[in-house]
C-alpha cells in the first residue's frame, strides 16, 4: 500500500454530507484511473438505481437462451437468441478467451 494517501472528508455533491474517503479507496481509485467520488456511497447507489430505472430496469427477469458452449460443450444460457452463424461460448470460456486475446 502507498502511504502518501491519508483518508480526507469529502463533501456529497448531491446531499451535501461529508463522506470519508479512505487511503485504501484513493489508492484503488488512482491505479484505475478514476477521480476522486463527488457523492457519497448512499447518493452513489441511488443514483445507480435512477439510471438502471431510466434504462427500463424494472426489476424482471431477462430472457435467457439455452445454448451449448462451442468450447468446452457444456450447456449453457445466453443473453441473446443464438444462431448458427456465431459460436457460443460459457462464461468459463468466454473469460478464458477473452484473456488469451482470441475475441
Amino acid at each position: 500500500m502507498n502511504t502518501n494517501y491519508k483518508n480526507i472528508e469529502l463533501q456529497c455533491a448531491d446531499c451535501g454530507c461529508d463522506f470519508e474517503f479512505s487511503s485504501e479507496e484513493q489508492e484503488f481509485y488512482n491505479e484505475k484511473g478514476f477521480s476522486a467520488p463527488k457523492r457519497c456511497a448512499s447518493c452513489r447507489s441511488k443514483n445507480r438505481q435512477r439510471k438502471n430505472d431510466r434504462r427500463g430496469g424494472t426489476g424482471r427477469q431477462q430472457t435467457r437462451y439455452d445454448a451449448t458452449c462451442s468450447d468446452c460443450g457444456i450447456d449453457t444460457t445466453v443473453p441473446f437468441k443464438p444462431n448458427q452463424d456465431k459460436p457460443i461460448y460459457c462464461p468459463d470460456c468466454y473469460k478464458k478467451l477473452k484473456e488469451n486475446g482470441s475475441i
